[in-house]
C-alpha cells in the first residue's frame, strides 16, 4: 500500500541512464533557478518602505535612490557570479570558491550559510506567499503557520517527481508572474504619465526629513538589499543545465539580473508615486494591484499569481540545497546519504530534509515574514561577501589574461556584500545575533563529521588495521525461550556449521518453570548442553548478557570466537508483529554493540 501511495505521489522509479533528461534547458532553468531572486520583488521594496516608516511618509521618495544603490549592487552581484559559473563550471558556487582560495573554514562557513540560507529560502517565500493569500482573504489569516505547512508538503511532492517535471509545472506561474508584473508597471506608468494619479499622493523629490540619520538610510539600503537574496542560486546548480552548461548557466544568470532590475525598479517606483504605506494586513504589491486596477477581477489574479510565484520561489531551495549538500557530502562534512539520488534521479534527501527544516522554521516563526529576512538575508551576504573575496584571491594568484577587470568587478561585489553584511549586523542585531552562534557551531559539526568520515576510512584500511589474532575455535549461545520449531531451525543451523561447542540458555522467573524445562530439554536435546539462569527481577537481558560475558572472557583466553545466535520467527502480515513481544530484537539491540561478540539472527517464517 505504501509503495502504491508513493508511485501515485511521485511517479514510476527512472532509470539511471535518463539521467540527461534531467537537465534544464535556458528557460526552464530561469524558472526553477530565478523564481525566488524574481519573487523578492514582492517584499524587497516594501522593507525599504518598513524602515523609512519611522521618519513618516514624508520620507518615502528616499526609497528612489535607495534603489538605485541596490541596482549598483545588483549588476556587481550578476557580473561576479557570472565569473564565478566559468570558473567553477562543476558547481558550488561560494562554498568551492571560498574552500579553494580562502581554506577549508572559509568554505564550511560559505557552505553552511547557504544551507541555512537554502531553508530560510523554502521558509520565508512560503511564508510570503501565504501574507498574500491572506491578504485577498483576510478572514483566512489566522491559519498562516497551517496553509504554510500544506504549502511546503505540496511544492516537496512536486520536487519529488523530478527536475524537468518540477520546472515544466513552475515554468507557467513564473513568466506568468513577470508578465502581469510588467502589465502593472505599464499601467502604473501610463496612468501616472496622462496624470491619472495624483501628484499629492507623495512628497517631492528631495523634501527635507527631520530626524534623518546616515544610520537609518544604511538600515533602509540593507533591508532592501533582501531583494538580492537568490542571485547565487544559479552558480550553485551548474550541473543542473543543459550542455554548454557554463554558457547557459551565465546567460540565465544575466536574463535574471536584467529582469529583477526592471521589476524591483518598477514596483519602487510606483510605491513612491502613489503614496503606498506598509500594512501589517496587505502588502505593498496588494495595494498597487488595488491602486492600479481597483478591487477587481484583475486585482485578485494578480493577488493569486503573487502568492503562487511567492510560494514557488521556494523552489530555488528546493533546487540548490540538494546540489550544494552533495557537494559536501562528497567532502565528507556531511552525511553521505544526500549523495543517494531517488527513484526519480533527484537527491532526494537533501529535498526531505530540507521540507522538514522549513515547516520547524515556519512554527517556531509562527509563519511571520518580517521576522525571518533579517536572517535569510544576512546568511545570504556572508557566502556573497567569501565568494568575492575567494575570487579575488583566485585572480591575485593566478594572474590570468584579462584578471585586472575581473579582480575589479569582484572587488566592488566583496566591498559591498561585506558593507551590506556590517550594516545588518549593526542595524538589525537583535533580530540576526543568532547566526554568531549557529554558524560556528555549523563550521564545528562539520568538522566532527568529516573526523568521523577519516576515523572510519582509517579503520576500514587493510594497511593501517591491526591484524587480528587467528580463531581457533567457534562456541555458540542460543537464547531460547521453548522447545518450539523455532528453536529447533536455529539448533539445526548451529549443528551444521559444526561449531566446538553450543549453548543453549534459558531464563526462567520461577524455580518450578526452571525445573521443568531442564526436565524437557533433557529428553528433546540430550546432545546440546542447556544453561538455567534465574531472573528474580523477571528480566531477560541482565542474566544473559552476564553470562555471555563470563563465556566470553573464558573464550579469549583459548582464541575462540563467541557467536550468540537469536531465534526469531518472523510473522506472514507485518502487522501481526504488534502482538507479540519481540524479546530477540530487544536482545539483539542489546547485544550488538558489544566488543568481539557476534550476533545472528536466525529467521524462521510463518507460513499462515
Amino acid at each position: 500500500m505504501f509503495t502504491l501511495f508513493k508511485r501515485v505521489l511521485i511517479g514510476q522509479p527512472l532509470k539511471s541512464k535518463d539521467l540527461g533528461e534531467q537537465k534544464l534547458n535556458k528557460t526552464k532553468a530561469l524558472a526553477i533557478l530565478s523564481s525566488d531572486a524574481l519573487s523578492s520583488v514582492a517584499y524587497g521594496p516594501e522593507q525599504i518602505l518598513l524602515v523609512l516608516m519611522a521618519l513618516g511618509a514624508v520620507a518615502y521618495w528616499l526609497s528612489i535612490p535607495i534603489a538605485v544603490g541596490i541596482l549598483v549592487l545588483l549588476v556587481a552581484l550578476v557580473l561576479s557570479y557570472r565569473q564565478i559559473i566559468f570558473a567553477y563550471p562543476h558547481g558550488g558556487g561560494a562554498y568551492v570558491v571560498s574552500k579553494e582560495n580562502l581554506g577549508v573554514n572559509s568554505g564550511l562557513l560559505a557552505g553552511g550559510s547557504l544551507l541555512v540560507d537554502y531553508i530560510l529560502t523554502v521558509a520565508v517565500s512560503i511564508s510570503a506567499g501565504t501574507d498574500a493569500i491572506t491578504s485577498a482573504f483576510p478572514s483566512l489569516h489566522g491559519y498562516n503557520v497551517l496553509i504554510a505547512c500544506l504549502l511546503v508538503v505540496l511544492i516537496t511532492i512536486l520536487n519529488l517527481r523530478g527536475l524537468t517535471e518540477s520546472a515544466s509545472v513552475l515554468a507557467y506561474p513564473v513568466y506568468l508572474f513577470v508578465a502581469i508584473l510588467f502589465l502593472t508597471i505599464a499601467v502604473g506608468l501610463y496612468k501616472v504619465l496622462t496624470g491619472q494619479i495624483s501628484p499629492e499622493l507623495h512628497t517631492s523629490f528631495g523634501t527635507p526629513i527631520a530626524g534623518l540619520s546616515l544610520f537609518l538610510l544604511l538600515r533602509a539600503f540593507a533591508s532592501g538589499s533582501s531583494a538580492l537574496t537568490g542571485v547565487e542560486a544559479i552558480s550553485n546548480a551548474i550541473p543542473n543545465f543543459k550542455s554548454p552548461a557554463p554558457s547557459n548557466a551565465a546567460k540565465t544568470l544575466a536574463a535574471m539580473g536584467i529582469l529583477l532590475a526592471i521589476l524591483f525598479s518598477g514596483i519602487v517606483f510606483l510605491a513612491y508615486y502613489y503614496g503606498i504605506s506598509p500594512k501589517a494586513e496587505e502588502t505593498v504589491v496588494s495595494q498597487i494591484a488595488s491602486a492600479t486596477f481597483g478591487r477587481g477581477l484583475m486585482y485578485y489574479i494578480i493577488q493569486g499569481i503573487t502568492a503562487m510565484i511567492l510560494v514557488l520561489a521556494a523552489n530555488t531551495g528546493y533546487s540548490a540545497f540538494p546540489l550544494l549538500a552533495v557537494n559536501l557530502a562528497k567532502d565528507k562534512y556531511i552525511a553521505r546519504m544526500f549523495t543517494v539520488r531517488g527513484d526519480r534521479l533527484g537527491y532526494s534527501n537533501g529535498i526531505l530534509f530540507l521540507a522538514t527544516a522549513s515547516i520547524l522554521l515556519i512554527i517556531m516563526f509562527k509563519g511571520q515574514t518580517e521576522h525571518l529576512i533579517p536572517l535569510y538575508a544576512v546568511g545570504v551576504f556572508i557566502p556573497f561577501t567569501l565568494a568575492q573575496t575567494g575570487m579575488l584571491v583566485k585572480w591575485l594568484r593566478e594572474k590570468p589574461a584579462g584578471w585586472r577587470v575581473k579582480l575589479t568587478i569582484n572587488a566592488v561585489g566583496a566591498a559591498i556584500s561585506f558593507l551590506v553584511m556590517i550594516i545588518f549586523f549593526i542595524t538589525k542585531f537583535p533580530q540576526v545575533w543568532p547566526v554568531l552562534i549557529f554558524l560556528p557551531l555549523i563550521v564545528l559539526f562539520f568538522r566532527s563529521i568529516h573526523k568521523h568520515y577519516e576515523d572510519v576510512g582509517d579503520q576500514l584500511r587493510i594497511s593501517s588495521c591491526e591484524p587480528h589474532k587467528p580463531i581457533e575455535g567457534n562456541v555458540f549461545i542460543i537464547p531460547v525461550a521453548g522447545i518450539t520449531h523455532v528453536v529447533e531451525n536455529t539448533l539445526n543451523y548451529a549443528k551444521s556449521l559444526h561449531p566446538d561447542q553450543i549453548i543453549a540458555v534459558y531464563v526462567a522467573f520461577d524455580k518450578e518453570s526452571e525445573k521443568g524445562f531442564e526436565e524437557k530439554w533433557s529428553h528433546w536435546q540430550p546432545d546440546v548442553r542447556l544453561v538455567t539462569l534465574y531472573s528474580q527481577y523477571r528480566s531477560i537481558i541482565q542474566p544473559l548478557t552476564k553470562f555471555v560475558d563470563t563465556v566470553e572472557y573464558k573464550a579469549k583466553e583459548s582464541n575462540f570466537q563467541v557467536t550468540v545466535l537469536i531465534p526469531q520467527f518472523i510473522p506472514k502480515k507485518r502487522w501481526h508483529n504488534a502482538l507479540h513481544n519481540q524479546s530477540s530484537l530487544l536482545i539483539r539491540a542489546f547485544l550488538l554493540y558489544r566488543r568481539d561478540l557476534i550476533v545472528t539472527t536466525v529467521p524462521y517464517h510463518f507460513k499462515k
